[in-house]
């Protein structure tokens, strides 16, 4: 897959970057559709993006195309500079909506593959940039190469080729300096052991613990002292969820916020505050029994999950998170076939929202297509 520039969809961002100005501190050609076109050209000229097969060269070039598609939303002036602070999770939103429901790539798992890749890149791309501020450099390269595991195209090494594309792409006296944090960067990620393949951690526990800040080596094996798992669903409404858990984890009771929504009588789109806390009292109760569970929702963000694997993790139980994805398509039509269906749009507005789990938020993660 490759973007086509001439898209009608593409051609509505290239006038929108086309006029997003830049700070020509940085930026001496201006707008950020003329610097996405030099980064693109400086990409394909790259001897590194040469030498790579074609899917890797297309996943690059499409982050290249997009990768500062988020200044478009977050460009302000500040005391007469301009600034765009957060365009690159910005960026990664726009990719995914795009890729997703303009491109039709989801539902697979080479789509998920391929556009999860193009939003890592992108959503990584401005770290090289400041590498010398950071205060953990060893922590930050293992912990950006983790992401490698779940969307297989994503290493540092990749990162680093559209890295280098993006700082040569412009007109700046600050290249060269800019250059050396790139090179610190890919030469700490060859140290650590995770240039171009995720770090070997010794076991999930153990890679758990360092992802989510413990002092401990990376290369440490921990003792796993958790007392069992619960299994957090996450993804779209239709998605299959109920028949995941039955197919998957028939045997587990089941806290579920459609179930308990039927239950109280309150709809989706209303206010989910009484569901959330008769949720949570549920979930309370088998921990405090050590029974495992399912937590049965749609924990489509990183702060939606972060709240109850909080919960899970304070009564020390261990914390599967099994992301599920399907073609659009099927997905509403499996949501017009429920006895109490999402409205599209409001789906629309989830997928827009939805960044899929990575390993640093549980002790495991799994993606599946159903």
């Amino acid at each position: 897959m490759m973007i086509d520039q001439n898209d009608t969809f593409f051609k509505t961002h290239i006038e929108k970057m086309s006029q997003t100005p830049q700070n020509p501190e940085f930026h001496g050609e201006g707008d950020v559709w003329s610097h996405t076109q030099m980064v693109c050209e400086s990409l394909v000229n790259s001897p590194a993006w040469q030498a790579l097969d074609s899917r890797r060269q297309k996943i690059l070039y499409t982050a290249a195309l997009l990768h500062d598609i988020g200044k478009t939303t977050c460009t302000r002036e500040e005391n007469g500079t301009i600034v765009s602070p957060n365009h690159s999770s910005a960026g990664e939103k726009i990719a995914r909506k795009t890729l997703w429901l303009d491109f039709g790539l989801c539902g697979t798992y080479e789509s998920m593959r391929f556009r999860e890749s193009v939003c890592s890149l992108i959503r990584h791309h401005s770290k090289p940039f400041h590498f010398y501020e950071v205060k953990e450099p060893e922590r930050t390269v293992i912990v950006l190469a983790t992401h490698g595991e779940l969307v297989q195209d994503f290493t540092n090494e990749m990162l680093g080729v559209l890295v280098e594309a993006d700082m040569k792409g412009r007109i700046t006296e600050s290249i060269d300096d800019r250059l050396e944090h790139l090179y610190l960067f890919l030469e700490t990620a060859k140290e650590a052991g995770c240039l171009s393949t995720p770090f070997p951690f010794p076991s999930p526990f153990s890679r758990y613990a360092y992802l989510s800040g413990r002092d401990v080596f990376p290369g440490q094996e921990l003792y796993n002292d958790t007392w069992g798992s619960v299994i957090m669903l996450a993804g779209l409404p239709g998605t299959g969820k109920d028949t995941y858990i039955k197919k998957h984890y028939p045997d587990l009771p089941m806290v579920s916020l459609d179930n308990l929504r039927k239950k109280m009588g309150v709809s989706p789109t209303e206010s989910q505050w009484k569901v959330a806390n008769a949720a949570k009292e549920q979930a309370k109760d088998y921990l405090r029994k050590k029974q495992p569970f399912v937590w049965n929702a749609t924990n489509i963000t990183p702060f939606m999950r972060e709240k109850q694997i909080g919960l899970f993790k304070n009564y020390n139980a261990s914390v599967k998170i099994v992301y599920l994805e399907t073609e659009w398509d099927t997905l509403l039509s499996r949501n017009k076939s429920r006895e109490n269906p999402v409205p599209e749009t409001a789906i629309e507005s989830m997928a827009e929202k939805l960044i899929p789990p990575n390993l640093n938020e549980a002790h495991e993660v799994e993606w599946v297509v159903t």
